[in-house]
């Protein structure tokens, strides 16, 4: 069984930047592909980036691209999302979530974090 933890989300200014980490208890990372959700309030949930097994990258917000980077550091047992230029648009829950490959974690992953808030003020 795979546990996931989400740490590293807070309260940021717009422009500011924070590092999400997700990490494991149990099993290695390494073994899944990982991705990065998030649900703002009142709104679906919604899939932001996914690394896979082999490092290859999945971005699946447009409204993230060229702001929020995925890494995986596998010695670490950690997976980062890097988010940069935060707006208030980005302020929701974000988790992590994982499965064999990316495109499963993108229909419905098995194994989801319990999720870590970020708070971006207008």
């Amino acid at each position: 069984q795979l546990q996931l933890v989400e740490s590293g989300g807070g309260l940021v200014q717009p422009g500011g930047s924070l590092t999400l980490s997700c990490t494991s208890s149990g099993s290695s990372l390494a073994d899944y592909a990982i991705g990065w959700f998030r649900q703002a309030p009142g709104k679906g949930r919604e899939g932001v980036s996914c690394i896979g097994t082999s490092g290859a990258i999945r971005v699946n917000a447009d409204s993230v691209k060229g702001r929020f980077t995925i890494s995986r550091d596998n010695a670490k047992n950690t997976v980062y999302l890097q988010m940069n230029s935060l707006k208030p648009e980005d302020t929701a829950v974000y988790y992590c979530a994982a499965d064999l490959h990316c495109t499963v974690v993108a229909r419905g992953p098995r194994y989801w974090g319990q999720g870590t808030q970020v708070t971006v003020p207008s």
